[in-house]
């Protein structure tokens, strides 16, 4: 298995450098499956759009260099993955995440846009299965609001960078604005589906200023800056 590889859920209709995915063992159900439109709804139309942001703290609006290789957490259905690799074609990104139906809609959405540098997997974040320092960045967007540990959550960003690779996360800043797409799955979930429970918390975790930056600082990273804009507060390390 090469160095860049991720042992996930493979889809072979596209070039990967990724493999299989361990089946969970949660015994409780998903939010992220009952009503994952609702979601990608959310994420396509209502989130905030950072791919400026990203782009400029990570590369300052200059072109990244070819063949670099990029990761997202918790992508979803695949919004700043796709257009990074949209907007930098010589890039290879890969997104990861844990719900099966938000993979397949992102799959679905890449190849309605005829995007060839990117492909998506299904994945823990908690527990990536890859070598370590395979990827140049790694990229994230309210993560932390459900992932239940967040220190292992940065430990695996940490793991899988290469030297000198660098990370930015994106995370709300306020509960209330936070917790509204979860409140509205939950509530519709309800509705429709008959469940004991989900795995998804009803309201959205969100990190002080203080703690968002010290859950950063608990690893050896060359460089940790940590900021506010708005609503959201961001986080960019570099590995050493």
């Amino acid at each position: 298995m090469p160095p860049t590889a991720l042992a996930t859920e493979r889809d072979t209709t596209q070039p990967s450098v990724v493999v299989k995915a361990p089946t969970s063992t949660d015994p409780t159900d998903s939010l992220f499956e009952r009503v994952a439109w609702l979601y990608a709804f959310c994420r396509e139309h209502l989130f905030r759009d950072d791919t400026e942001r990203i782009i400029k703290a990570l590369w300052q609006n200059k072109p990244p260099t070819s063949g670099l290789r990029l990761i997202e957490l918790g992508c979803g259905p695949g919004f700043y993955s796709r257009k990074l690799a949209q907007r930098f074609p010589n890039i290879i990104v890969t997104g990861v995440d844990r719900s099966p139906s938000q993979v397949r809609s992102a799959r679905e959405r890449a190849a309605a846009e005829n995007i060839r540098n990117c492909v998506f997997e299904r994945v823990n974040a908690l527990a990536l299965p890859t070598n370590g320092s395979s990827f140049d960045i790694l990229i994230a967007s309210r993560i932390f609001t459900v992932l239940p540990d967040h220190r292992r959550a940065v430990a695996e960003m940490f793991r899988i960078l290469k030297p000198g690779g660098r990370c930015l996360i994106a995370e709300p800043r306020y509960a209330f604005w936070a917790s509204i797409p979860l409140t509205a799955m939950w509530l519709l979930a309800r509705v429709i589906h008959s469940t004991n429970g989900y795995r998804e918390p009803k309201k959205a975790t969100v990190l002080r200023q203080n703690a968002f930056s010290e859950l950063f600082r608990q690893q050896p990273w060359k460089s940790v800056r940590v900021w506010q804009d708005g609503r959201y507060q961001y986080a960019h390390c570099e590995k050493i």
